[in-house]
């Protein structure tokens, strides 16, 4: 049975906040599990104070709750609470003091280098002017790190004869990119057969990839629903590749590889170094490998 102070908790979010069937049901079950524990302890929990919930929060963390769940959980601590003092059931709200739980950043999902490789390959045994327009994508996509919405949104005029690209980004602003040869050579083959395999209309458009869309040319979702036909002939799981998890390639493999991370930012269009970070686990791994390779006592295991 429910207690009378989180009925009547979930009837205010209810009838004020227009909480859901699913979010009521999630909150009643939180509340009674926090319930549960408090009473092992010989309190109500319209009594609770902030070191019962901070042990409680405790035990969650020991049984390896996620932090993602735990934090959640305090969420709807923090309502039932603020609730409780706002009717005057309490004078103070105990989770005022309560820290919530550090989540982290979950690592970037990114493919190893062979498959990258084994994606490439697929991508050229594509036929006709569709497969040099898939393969140039590609291989541009893996030598720029670009934002899907950057590289499907290239001007022709982007392809130039010289070793970098210029885009415009978010907030429009420019950046150069480097480009290495094998994405030139692929560019450079696709825009060859460019004019024969596009109509008459699109012959004259500006973008480097037209299509038929209300945009002019090819769209994030029809790159991404091309790249995942790529992936099944690549032997690659769909579900894991998408054009970010690509950046994310561009950028893991580059660090791995001696890249700064003041550089990458620059080349990944980020406004601040902090976005960059993401990326620190590599440089973490390489900095074990250094140490391991080099250092003279290095016998330990890291």
């Amino acid at each position: 049975m429910t207690a009378p102070h989180i009925e009547t908790f979930l009837e205010m979010m209810a009838a004020e906040r227009g909480a859901s069937l699913r979010t009521l049901d999630a909150y009643d079950r939180d509340l009674a599990d926090v319930a549960g524990f408090l009473k092992t302890r010989g309190r109500e929990i319209s009594a609770a104070t902030a070191e019962d919930l901070r042990t409680y929060l405790d035990q969650l963390q020991r049984a390896a709750m996620a932090p993602r769940t735990a934090a959640r959980r305090l969420s709807c601590l923090r309502q039932f609470y603020k609730f409780l003092y706002a009717e005057g059931v309490r004078s103070d709200d105990p989770t005022a003091a309560l820290d919530s739980p550090r989540l982290g950043r979950p690592l970037p999902k990114f493919l190893t280098e062979a498959e990258v490789e084994s994606l490439l390959a697929a991508a050229r045994e594509g036929e006709g002017a569709k497969g040099r327009r898939m393969t140039a994508m590609l291989e541009l996509l893996y030598a720029t790190g670009l934002r899907v919405s950057e590289l499907v949104s290239l001007p022709l005029a982007a392809v130039r004869d010289k070793p970098t690209l210029i885009v415009r980004g978010k907030g429009g602003k420019e950046r150069l990119i480097p480009v290495g040869q094998a994405a030139r050579d692929a560019l450079a083959d696709y825009v060859g057969v460019r004019a024969q395999f596009f109509s008459a209309k699109a012959k004259s458009s500006p973008w480097l990839f037209p299509a038929p869309a209300k945009e002019g040319h090819l769209t994030r979702t029809s790159f991404a629903v091309m790249l995942k036909d790529v992936a099944v002939r690549a032997g690659i799981a769909p579900s894991r590749v998408s054009p970010h998890v690509l950046r994310h390639s561009f950028a893991t493999h580059l660090l791995s590889h001696g890249a700064d991370l003041r550089s990458l930012q620059q080349m990944l269009g980020h406004s601040d170094i902090s976005t960059t970070q993401i990326y620190t686990h590599v440089l973490d791994e390489r900095l074990k490998k250094l140490v391991a390779d080099n250092h003279p006592l290095a016998k330990l295991k890291l």
